[in-house]
């Protein structure tokens, strides 16, 4: 029998290579034992910051810096560098998910609806306003010639980015705002919170409305390109919210109508799966697993809180937190690893710097004017935002791990361009912009008991940049507002709380309580303080919550 030469060529001459199990086990142990040893000595390295109040290095410009240093030494000892590379997918469906849940979970919710109004404003309107800045900029940039290893023929591309970028994840921020030495304005605070959680949503639904409509191959983008993407953006956020505050229902209804109090154990556990489903399922129908999850956590926290037994309270609470500040710092670890370890073939200088300044006036062009439609809102005994918060506000809007996951997924041949802008912007900014909050914080008297030390202002008052509205319209719109939030009252109390629960007299660290204690007020449409109003809070007190009577 003949066999053909074309066969027998294809025929391998040698058998494959096989590698032991036993020598991939100890490479394995190595790496995990070394990824151990790092996450250690970054913990370690927080705890001491903390101690000695070293806010010039916030925990994750020390962890990203640690990253640094490692993965320059992996690159020169180390042949497979698979386990010092950042993987997105590992970020989205691993490390973000508690990072998320927990937010919400432990949202001062008081403070944050309260202050929904301007929270809205800045993480919704001010993302796409950035984001139009940002990307037309960089698009028209490579149409004159400016910079080049990006598109000059797909603005979408350059749509694509300027969403990615603007995702503001200002953890360096908060972990020195949080210091209680510092005493920060809680305003400020709850700003810069609920932004910083919604923005991080609403970017990367853009970001993925603008990738159904990115075509390498046409890139001539038809003018009704964009209203059909604003109109999928508004239609997947809508969805997303629906899908998290669905299954929080549905969770606690379950946990209202069995006997799981009963079984600490499963309890946490349960707990901790539905965090996983509802990110899992919203991704799964190509919804945002982050803006689902958040309402999740805040539906559970205002429910289903009252249904778990004492143990699992506590441990859940404290689990969640934990497993948000691991994975933090595995996060910033890894970015830091990525400047040698992401084996970048095109490290754009040029368009990096372009970039780092189009975000600085696209973040300018958020929060200025949109404080000032916020401040039309508020009444004049001291609840608007100053132009002092305001400037803090833009400097506060630092670049992280989840801008960086985008651009690691960012479509079409000049990813490389877009993934190392990004990554620079995120070093600059947790390290520069996080470092300098302290200051800041203090030259601008945005810290409680503490005057500004002059030229903070530059002359400015949010006083002399407002014009008076109406005083018959503020009436009319605090009479709605009021009412709205008394429907609210009566249809939680009488119906969702009997079904799902959260009307249990039980003794709780619950965010609500401690919003009174920090004298947070009512902010929004010229309302008086939580006290004088507490009969139309928008969220229901719990028994704990209720003032003495």
């Amino acid at each position: 029998i003949t066999i053909p030469s074309a066969i027998l060529s294809s025929i391998p001459t040698s058998s494959p290579t096989v590698v032991d199990p036993e020598t991939i086990h100890d490479t394995d142990a190595y790496e995990a034992l070394f990824l151990n040893v790092t996450l250690i000595g970054c913990v370690l390295f927080a705890y001491y910051v903390k101690v000695n109040k070293i806010y010039a290095i916030p925990e994750s410009a020390a962890a990203m810096i640690v990253g640094v240093l490692i993965g320059g030494g992996a690159r020169l000892l180390v042949t497979d560098l698979t386990l010092f590379k950042f993987s997105p997918e590992v970020f989205f469906f691993v490390l973000l998910p508690p990072i998320i849940f927990e937010a919400g979970y432990s949202l001062q919710r008081k403070s944050f609806f309260q202050n929904l109004g301007a929270i809205t404003l800045y993480a919704m309107f001010g993302t796409m306003i950035s984001c139009f800045i940002v990307g037309f900029s960089t698009y028209y940039a490579a149409k004159l010639g400016i910079v080049q290893g990006v598109s000059a023929d797909n603005p979408m591309e350059g749509l694509l980015f300027g969403a990615l970028i603007s995702a503001v994840d200002p953890v360096a921020t908060l972990s020195i705002m949080g210091n209680p030495e510092l005493q920060c304005n809680q305003l400020l605070y709850s700003l810069v919170f609920g932004e910083s959680v919604l923005n991080d949503a609403i970017a990367i639904v853009l970001f993925k409305t603008f990738r159904k409509y990115y075509d390498p191959d046409a890139p001539n983008m038809k003018g009704s390109d964009i209203p059909s993407a604003l109109v999928a953006f508004c239609m997947m956020t809508i969805l997303s919210i629906l899908v998290g505050v669905l299954l929080g229902f549905m969770a606690s209804y379950l946990y209202k109508h069995s006997s799981l109090s009963e079984f600490p154990t499963l309890e946490t556990t349960l707990l901790f799966l539905f965090c996983y489903l509802c990110y899992a399922t919203a991704e799964a129908i190509e919804l945002s697993g982050i803006m689902a999850l958040f309402f999740n956590g805040i539906v559970l926290s205002h429910y289903n809180k009252y249904n778990l037994s004492r143990e699992s309270r506590y441990a859940s609470e404290q689990i969640f937190a934990t497993l948000a500040t691991v994975t933090e710092t595995i996060v910033f670890l890894y970015m830091g690893m990525g400047v040698f370890t992401g084996r970048f073939h095109n490290w754009n200088w040029k368009f990096s710097l372009l970039a780092l300044v189009l975000c600085i006036i696209g973040r300018a062009a958020n929060i200025f004017p949109l404080s000032w439609i916020a401040n039309l809102c508020r009444n004049h005994n001291g609840n608007r935002i100053p132009f002092k918060m305001q400037f803090v506000l833009w400097f506060a809007g630092l670049r992280g791990a989840i801008a960086f996951a985008l651009a690691e997924n960012m479509p079409g041949p000049n990813r490389d361009t877009y993934a190392t802008a990004t990554l620079t912007i995120c070093m600059f900014t947790t390290v520069f912009c996080g470092g300098f909050t302290e200051k800041i914080l203090s030259r601008f008297g945005m810290r409680q008991g503490v005057e500004s030390t002059g030229g903070g202002d530059f002359g400015l008052d949010s006083e002399s940049l407002l014009t008076m509205t109406s005083p018959m319209a503020k009436t009319i719109s605090g009479h709605v507002y009021k009412g709205f939030k008394g429907l609210w009252k009566v249809f939680d109390e009488q119906y969702l709380k009997e079904m799902f629960g959260g009307s249990r007299n039980i003794e709780t660290g619950d965010d609500d309580s401690s919003d009174d204690e920090r004298n947070l007020g009512t902010y929004e449409l010229g309302a008086q303080s939580v006290e004088e109003e507490d009969a139309s809070s928008l969220i229901i007190p719990t028994p704990l919550e209720a003032p003495a009577k």
